[in-house]
C-alpha cells in the first residue's frame, strides 16, 4: 500500500524521510493532488538504469530494422534451411 502524506507533513520532514524505504517511497500531497515522491536514491539509481537501458535495446532494434538482414537473408547467402 503506497504511503501518502499531506505536503504540510514536511514540517516533521524527520519522520516523514524515516518512513522512505527501499521500494516504499512517500507520495506527497498538495491540495490532495499528489505532488512529490521522495524514494531512496538507490531506487532512483535503479530507475534510471533501467530507463536507459530501455533506451539503448530501442536504439538497437531500430538499427537492426534499418540496416539488419533477415533471417531469410543469412539462410539463402550461407545455404541454411531454417
Amino acid at each position: 500500500m503506497p504511503n501518502i502524506l499531506p505536503i504540510s507533513d514536511l514540517r516533521n520532514y524527520t519522520e516523514v524521510l524515516n518512513k522512505v524505504d527501499v521500494n516504499k517511497p512517500v507520495y506527497l500531497t498538495r491540495n490532495g493532488r499528489g505532488s512529490y515522491v521522495i524514494s531512496k536514491i538507490d531506487d532512483y539509481d535503479y530507475k534510471k538504469t533501467v530507463e536507459n537501458l530501455l533506451k539503448e535495446i530501442q536504439k538497437g532494434e531500430k538499427s537492426l530494422k534499418d540496416n539488419g538482414i533477415s533471417l531469410d537473408q543469412i539462410s539463402k547467402k550461407y545455404n541454411i534451411s531454417l
